[in-house]
């Protein structure tokens, strides 16, 4: 079957229009934010700037009236007195910012990964990202809590080291991984720059000391701060049957507007249940050939090829569901025998492990696959959300 698509008029098959319609808003959401960014930098770079404003952009300084007039397509004006008290902080704030502490690993946590996975035997490809740091949660800081702004930390390890564009912006250009209190302080500079209004709201704009968990939200709002792209996709398998596909499972955004939700129909009988769990799990694999195509993409450029190993320059993932997060950093696909269908690992880096514990299992190779590996079977949480 044949659909307009609501928001460009285009005929698209029925199946792929939900798709279709939401990288509409996806383009548009993340054109408007690294806008954004770039109006902010300047403003924070020249003491009177020409700037170009698109009139659907935000409005990047609150109580600067200058910049509310969207229609003019150029304005000259000096800083506002709110422009200055950001531009200091932010100077002060890249002077004071800590570097994160960490247990390093001398061999590299993804070049152990590598020889492991290399080891393996049987017939499988890997693909991982180049380079990560892995920050685990410390009991005397932000156990319970802090595995989003660990995740946050481990994804900047990869950008410093493998992306120059981008350590060149990033924190201020400072060069290091900053600790979480910074981390907080970047955040809250976000917010007062205009981006996010819905997560400042929630937060009060307050997040500095706060021991409150955070998420994919907060991750994508502190990377496009500072101009770097970036957006989440939801993975959800809470619809009833009659809105998911075969697989059981959709990817949620702002097309859901324009479907008729229905409640779905109560259980009532342990056979249902199993045919729920059945329905969870094919939704799962959904989640996970995402993953898979995510980092074989054509746009990702091999820097290592082993016979097995396949080392990409994609950045790791931030991977959300309710009560945890953690990176994932490579996917690994193992081949079914006699025409059995293939089995897919998620490679993840778990805020929660110890770092020494992790070094100690992937330097022996026992016991490396119980803390980094995740099968499909493993994923039992009915929604997900991936960061990009």
């Amino acid at each position: 079957m044949i659909s307009s698509c609501p928001i460009c008029g285009h005929q698209v098959l029925t199946a792929e229009l939900e798709r279709h319609a939401n990288s509409h808003f996806d383009d548009d959401e993340v054109q408007r934010d690294m806008e954004l960014a770039q109006l902010a930098m300047a403003a924070e770079l020249s003491t009177s700037t020409v700037v170009d404003v698109p009139q659907h952009s935000k409005r990047p300084f609150p109580n600067d009236d200058s910049l509310a007039q969207g229609a003019s397509s150029s304005i000259v004006r000096g800083p506002s007195p709110y422009e200055n008290v950001l531009y200091e902080q932010i100077s002060c704030l890249v002077g004071a910012q800590v570097r994160s502490k960490i247990q390093r690993i001398e061999a590299g946590v993804m070049n152990l990964l590598r020889s492991c996975l290399e080891s393996e035997g049987g017939s499988s490809t890997s693909i991982i990202s180049g380079h990560v740091d892995h920050h685990q949660s410390l009991s005397s800081e932000d156990k319970g809590w802090g595995c989003g702004w660990r995740n946050i930390q481990m994804m900047s390890s990869h950008l410093l080291r493998q992306r120059p564009e981008t350590r060149e912006v990033l924190f201020g250009g400072c060069g290091f991984v900053p600790d979480i209190p910074s981390l907080q302080r970047w955040l809250e500079i976000a917010w007062d720059k205009g981006f996010d209004a819905v997560g400042a709201r929630h937060f009060d704009s307050k997040i500095y000391g706060v021991k409150k968990w955070i998420g994919t939200s907060e991750c994508v709002t502190l990377l496009r701060s500072f101009g770097v792209r970036a957006r989440i996709v939801d993975f959800d398998s809470t619809e009833s049957s009659s809105l998911q596909g075969k697989s059981g499972k959709r990817v949620c955004g702002p097309m859901d507007k324009y479907l008729i939700k229905t409640n779905p129909l109560p259980r009532s009988s342990s056979l249902e249940l199993s045919q729920e769990d059945a329905e969870n799990m094919r939704g799962q694999q959904v989640l996970v050939d995402w993953v898979w195509n995510y980092f074989s993409s054509k746009r990702a450029d091999v820097l290592h090829n082993s016979k097995n190993v396949i080392i990409s320059d994609k950045t790791p993932l931030y991977f959300q569901h309710q009560g945890h997060s953690r990176t994932i950093v490579g996917i690994q696909k193992q081949k079914g025998n006699r025409g059995s269908q293939d089995r897919y690992n998620l490679l993840v880096l778990d805020p929660g492990h110890r770092t020494a514990d992790l070094e100690r299992s992937l330097t022996t190779k026992k016991g490396w696959p119980r803390l980094l590996k995740r099968g499909v079977h493993t994923l039992r949480k009915p929604q997900y959300q991936v960061h990009q």
